[in-house]
């Protein structure tokens, strides 16, 4: 039986550490799919079909690795899928807490689905979507931070 991982998030803009968290993923999982979040608490950057986009563009030759916009419970998500587990990049402490927080709801809500936390490589522990955007704002480099589409999709936005 094919083992099924999810990897949720918002991805505005997907980084070099997603990647990384997405590639790992692939030693323990048979297929993952990165599921882009429709978050209403959140004015993104990109709209979804954009971000969609990108992530396909930035993950184009990993096999075994789907890109899906989902609106709702993750957790009816990952079962609609038929998936076994969610994967979750953890940075530092501080993301411990709130990760915490939503795998122990999303075990409530079914505990068929287990959560699985995994750090970064060491050169992305710092690395989160907010700091991409404020650097690309401000006409910094993003360069090796995020793939290159995400990067040129930046400097568009942001004409620097």
């Amino acid at each position: 039986m094919s083992k099924l991982a999810i990897c949720p998030g918002s991805f505005d803009p997907i980084t070099n550490g997603h990647i990384d968290i997405v590639k790992r993923s692939l030693r323990i999982f048979d297929e993952v799919i990165v599921a882009v979040a429709v978050n209403l608490k959140k004015k993104p950057l990109f709209p979804i079909e954009k971000r969609v986009q990108l992530i396909e563009e930035s993950l184009k030759g990993l096999e075994k690795v789907r890109v899906e916009a989902f609106n709702g419970l993750l957790v009816d998500y990952v079962k609609k899928k038929g998936g076994v587990a969610i994967v979750r990049g953890l940075r530092a402490v501080s993301d411990f807490e709130y990760e915490m927080q939503m795998a122990l709801m999303n075990r409530r809500l079914d505990s068929d689905v287990e959560t699985v936390f995994m750090m970064p490589s060491e050169e992305y522990s710092f690395l989160s979507s907010t700091m991409i955007k404020e650097i690309a704002s401000f006409g910094g480099s993003v360069k090796g931070l995020v793939p290159e589409p995400v990067e040129k999709a930046l400097k568009e936005i942001f004409n620097f």
